[in-house]
């Protein structure tokens, strides 16, 4: 019985996608595990082998053409029911499941020599030693179950005049199908090594995104803590060392303590003031360290800069200005100046808006960019540690924070900062509504 076979190429195609239907269906019926689902596959294999062989044996006496007698059709079919059987073991000990599947195999071609046709049990196993073997231990394995049973075959028929035929026959169905088997669990090895790959490259990526991510975090933490500690240590280490004088002085020299206390009072609200000013995220080395802290109303000063750093930026401001408590003050001009150097960075030469809302409960600020002049796409496919600060800055000070493309291909930062119990402020922030430079 001669095997047809279609193409490797679409079998092993095909076979990834098959096989992840078979597991599926098998873990709906609870069958888990490599023992129980090759016991399952075993029994399928044995009663499409036992349909098989029962088949071609009660054919045998009606057509000339298949030389089996009854007696051998059965002996082959229980050789072919025992081998198919044995795939039970085809992971747990592949290498003795192969050999017993080939040893039935030169068996039922002892019996029958005429059929050249072997069981499904052999594919299987081949197939097996391909998924999970070296390449050159799959090609020993392949060649010697091609050429072991055409041994047999050939000791089977020596000296009849069929011999050349018989043993052609079998080295040819042999080589056609196990050669295919044998490919086909090389190509289903190849896609487990690089999806194993695949996974492997990705955990690693998102592990260092992870990684930087929570380094920029750390970093931004550290220097908002700077940032409090640089503005409040001068003011609050003098103010301590006072009050101790201070209390020397009470019963003892009214005038100096009250001049005392007086001096601690306005120095507290000196300090409250830098709180709202405090100097930036890491100060840079070239600037002043005893410079004030910038907030909202330094974000003129901050556009003139981007300005004559060549950005084409518009500004618009509405609502009544709000007295913003320091952290969120500081909070919204460093994110602003973030999102202009991201703007700057990612969209050169592209135009930016900045809106500072003032509503009864909240403030809103947006910096939105869109195409670079340059003929560059605003790159709106990553994220780096700058959005990452931006989101820390924002959560430090619970306001709601969004980023994310427009839909002409720019970029848009929003913060919307809730405000509870704020005071009017007494000088007005000075946008220059609607004018672009």
């Amino acid at each position: 019985m001669n095997h047809m076979t279609g193409s490797p190429k679409a079998s092993a195609t095909a076979l990834p996608t098959l096989l992840r239907r078979l597991d599926a269906l098998l873990s709906r019926f609870g069958i888990r595990g490599t023992f129980p689902r090759d016991a399952v596959l075993a029994l399928v294999v044995a009663v499409l082998t036992f349909g098989m062989f029962a088949t071609l044996t009660r054919l045998a006496p009606t057509d000339p053409t298949i030389d089996l007698s009854a007696a051998e059709g059965w002996t082959i079919t229980a050789f072919g029911v025992v081998q198919s059987l044995l795939l039970c073991l085809r992971r747990l000990r592949p290498v003795l499941c192969v050999a017993a599947v080939m040893a039935c195999q030169m068996a039922m071609t002892a019996v029958a020599p005429g059929i050249s046709g072997n069981g499904i049990g052999p594919a299987v196993a081949v197939y097996t030693i391909g998924s999970i073997a070296s390449l050159r231990f799959t090609i020993a394995v392949a060649a010697t179950a091609v050429l072991a049973p055409t041994a047999a075959a050939a000791a089977a028929s020596l000296g009849e005049d069929a011999m050349f035929a018989v043993v052609t026959n079998h080295l040819t169905s042999n080589a056609v199908v196990l050669t295919a088997a044998a490919l086909i669990g090389m190509y289903v090895a190849a896609r487990r090594r690089n999806a194993a790959l695949d996974r492997e490259r990705a955990t690693a990526v998102l592990r260092a995104h992870r990684e930087r991510a929570e380094a920029a975090v750390i970093a931004e933490r550290a220097r908002i803590a700077r940032e409090l500690h640089d503005v409040a240590a001068h003011h609050l280490s003098g103010m301590v060392i006072q009050a101790a004088a201070v209390e020397r002085l009470i019963g003892r020299d009214a005038e100096a303590a009250k001049s005392g206390a007086a001096w601690i009072r306005s120095q507290g609200k000196a300090t409250l003031e830098n709180l709202r000013q405090v100097v930036g995220l890491l100060r840079d080395t070239d600037t002043d360290g005893n410079a004030p802290v910038p907030g909202v109303s330094a974000l003129p000063a901050l556009m003139a800069e981007a300005r004559q750093l060549g950005s084409e930026v518009e500004s618009e401001c509405s609502g009544e200005p709000l007295r913003l408590p320091p952290i969120a003050d500081i909070s919204l001009y460093r994110i602003a100046q973030q999102a202009l150097t991201n703007a700057r960075q990612h969209a050169p030469g592209a135009s930016v808006r900045i809106r500072l809302a003032y509503g009864d409960k909240d403030v809103v600020l947006e910096v939105t960019n869109g195409h670079s002049s340059r003929g560059e796409l605003a790159d709106v496919g990553r994220g780096g540690t700058g959005l990452v600060g931006m989101r820390e800055r924002a959560d430090l000070v619970g306001a709601d924070f969004t980023a994310g493309p427009t839909g002409d291909g720019g970029w848009r930062v929003r913060v919307a900062l809730p405000v509870r119990d704020t005071e009017r402020r007494a000088e007005d922030i000075e946008f220059e509504t609607g004018d672009r430079t």
